[in-house]
């Protein structure tokens, strides 16, 4: 293991040492209060403590159990924190995703016709679903995909979503330039005849 990774682990574990102490605290108050029943189902006999320690185990055994609602209290609302936040930046991804493709399909000229075969193609629907959704033929939505394709510059429903996906990315890459391992891979994928 190296240095960094030792120093590493030791800064997680003292970032860990409160809840770790709270466990072992609650650990001990749970030992302490089940105690007395176990040994006395187990018919063992013992001496009581001075009421000096009990005192100081119960005040110890109520700060556990204080400590724990608290170190559980603080989980739950970071945790909800962290779930609004990826919730938030989801919901930003998708209006910049729609906003990407609007902004596409209006640089290609797409009809509302080409629009919506682009979009079910995009999702993943096959020629025959989106024939159904529209409520026209096979063919017509064959024909439809290939001016989408066209105008859009590639050859199937695959490089379509790359063009998106690309841009993801890289927003910066020109819808002409490539690189040269990517332009390599999408010459090389065949064309979707059946979309």
């Amino acid at each position: 293991m190296t240095a960094e990774a030792v120093s590493s682990d030791r800064a997680a574990m003292l970032k860990h040492l409160p809840l770790i102490a709270i466990l072992a605290l609650q650990t001990v108050c749970a030992v302490y209060l089940l105690r007395d029943i176990v040994l006395s189902l187990l018919g063992v006999s013992f001496e009581p403590l001075a009421w000096q320690y009990v005192e100081y185990l119960d005040i110890g055994a109520a700060f556990g159990l204080i400590a724990g609602i608290a170190l559980g209290a603080r989980m739950l609302f970071s945790s909800l924190r962290q779930r609004h936040r990826a919730e938030e930046k989801l919901r930003q991804a998708k209006t910049a995703f729609m906003q990407l493709i609007d902004q596409k399909f209006g640089d290609w000229g797409l009809s509302p016709a080409e629009r919506d075969v682009a979009l079910f193609s995009i999702k993943g629907l096959s020629v025959a679903e989106i024939a159904a959704l529209r409520g026209t033929s096979d063919g017509t939505i064959k024909a439809q995909a290939a001016a989408v394709y066209r105008k859009a510059g590639v050859g199937n429903r695959h490089q379509l979503l790359s063009l998106f996906i690309e841009d993801l990315f890289d927003p910066q890459m020109s819808p002409g330039i490539r690189p040269a391992a990517a332009s390599s891979v999408t010459d090389a994928a065949p064309t979707d005849q059946s979309s």
